[in-house]
């Protein structure tokens, strides 16, 4: 598990990922929290769904708003 608290996970915040989009962005907006994590390419807009476990060991940082 990563040591990102789950207050900063919430709907609205962006997030960095370790992976880059293939459309070289690599920041996503929570867009729904909760078992499962709705998330939206910043640069590009794509939609994407990953269940919590995948989506926390993704994460490699919050981006403060």
């Amino acid at each position: 598990m990563r040591d990102i608290p789950s207050e900063d996970l919430v709907e609205g915040r962006a997030v960095i990922m370790k992976k880059p989009h293939p459309c070289g962005g690599n920041e996503w907006e929570i867009l729904r929290g909760g078992a499962d994590f709705k998330l939206k390419c910043l640069k590009c807009g794509h939609l994407i769904m990953l269940d919590r476990l995948k989506f926390e060991t993704s994460v490699k940082r919050v981006v403060c708003p």
